[in-house]
């Protein structure tokens, strides 16, 4: 078969001999395998991989399955001998790394009707490097029924999470694990501050019923009622109800709107067939395909949502989403690795201590309720303050000398860093265990006095 470098010079012979005019050539179409690097889950690469390969029967696409940071890490590791053609994941600061380490190539589509923002974060890399093609909120969801079962007030802030009515209920993955856990993290931080986000995010934490191994853990968990709420990005709640599971999805005030985005590898081996693919995922097709109940993505062409179910999110329509929250991309980019350690650290492997402080300074707080102790309540008081504070400021966590040093992720807390890395992550544990045990300590003794 012909190439289509080589088609494409001898059809313009064809046209004059046959006497007809020159005119912008139609594209003929790739072929071979299009391996594709992605976070996202098998509802939605299924649907897109069979219309797209109906669409281009001569491509074939090979989808490597990888969470964010792995993906990432594998984009980074086979740089060399690279056999990946596109990235296609949420977080639009995993495409900035790779943009950095020069490991992305430009791409310029010739799809029109994609406006240039979503609330107010550019849909494109402004330098060319990635195309958003949906947008995501980040935000919470719950099963109707257990929330029912169990007589909880329905959750719409943050803040409504780290109340005690809610202890053992909540669910949500680590941002080690997942690039839009990270995301929702990082907007919470921005948010709220970085004293008082992580001050919120330890206090739901203190709540939660587990830190699930994947972020299709936390839907999967409110979906079946293991736990009724669930911390996710916008679409795992909005499919969940496409799909039929009794639930429901809501912003809260602060949350931020940012592109799900894709991107063609540097020296990738198919650059044509990556090329018809980000085209197809903007196109009218595409972009309908957002909609299908097993997805429910938020399309970034606003025309699209005139197919969209009654109640559908329509961010070019509702511009309270995300407006609380200017993220700053290249914060989140600078600290990723950090925050994820940090996280880790302080809640994901050591939740039991979490919890336990929690759960007792919810308890001497209930029992303080109507009544007037200085000194008990001034213990309580403490309590919190040390399970609130934190082993380093945000003006270190900015600090880029410091913030290099988080390099390895462990995927449990028995695994083993090296080096700089792991000296810090020894210093951070012994600061919030010691914390979270003294916290509990004087919540207990103030239980005790009322």
């Amino acid at each position: 078969m012909k190439s289509k470098a080589t088609f494409s010079r001898s059809l313009p012979g064809v046209l004059l001999a046959l006497g007809l005019a020159l005119s912008p050539l139609p594209s003929i179409g790739a072929e071979g395998t299009l391996t594709i690097v992605t976070s996202f889950p098998s509802d939605l690469t299924k649907v897109f991989k069979a219309a797209f390969e109906n669409k281009h029967p001569a491509v074939k696409l090979e989808i490597l399955k990888k969470k964010t940071t792995a993906g990432i890490k594998y984009i980074q590791e086979t740089a060399s001998n690279n056999k990946s053609d596109l990235f296609w994941a949420s977080a639009p600061d995993a495409f900035e790394v790779l943009k950095d380490d020069g490991l992305l190539q430009k791409y310029s589509s010739s799809v029109e009707g994609i406006p240039d923002k979503v609330g107010a974060f550019p849909i494109n890399d402004p330098a060319g490097y990635y195309k958003g093609f949906a947008a995501a909120g980040y935000g919470i969801m719950w099963n109707t029924r257990y929330v029912k079962a169990k007589q909880l007030p329905v959750p719409r802030e943050w803040d409504d999470l780290r109340k005690a009515v809610y202890h053992g209920h909540v669910g949500m993955s680590a941002p080690s694990r997942s690039g839009t856990t990270h995301l929702t993290v990082e907007t919470i931080l921005q948010g709220e501050g970085w004293a008082k986000g992580w001050q919120l995010m330890k206090e739901i934490a203190g709540n939660f019923k587990t830190v699930t191994e994947r972020s299709f853990g936390v839907p999967d968990g409110v979906n079946s009622g293991n736990f009724g709420i669930g911390i996710v990005i916008d679409f795992f709640g909005l499919s969940s109800k496409g799909s039929g599971f009794p639930v429901e999805f809501h912003y809260p005030t602060v949350t931020t709107l940012v592109p799900a985005n894709v991107a063609i590898v540097k020296n990738a081996p198919n650059p044509a067939a990556a090329g018809e693919f980000i085209d197809f995922l903007l196109s009218p097709e595409g972009q309908e395909l957002l909609l299908d109940p097993g997805i429910r993505r938020l399309p970034v062409n606003p025309v699209t949502y005139a197919k969209a179910p009654p109640g559908f999110p329509n961010p070019f329509k509702d511009s309270s989403i995300g407006a609380a929250v200017n993220f700053d991309l290249a914060r989140s980019k600078n600290r990723y690795n950090l925050v994820n350690s940090l996280f880790d650290v302080m809640i994901t492997y050591r939740l039991d201590d979490l919890r336990g402080a929690t759960e007792a300074i919810q308890d001497a707080e209930a029992a303080m309720a109507g009544k007037s102790d200085t000194e008990a309540a001034a213990m309580i008081a403490q309590a919190r303050q040390l399970v609130a504070a934190l082993p380093i400021d945000e003006a270190k966590s900015m600090d880029s000398e410091f913030s290099a040093i988080f390099k390895k992720k462990r995927k449990k807390a028995t695994d083993q860093v090296t080096g700089r890395q792991a000296e810090v992550e020894k210093e951070w544990d012994d600061f919030v265990v010691k914390n979270y045990a003294e916290a509990k300590k004087l919540a207990e003794a103030a239980r005790a006095k009322l």
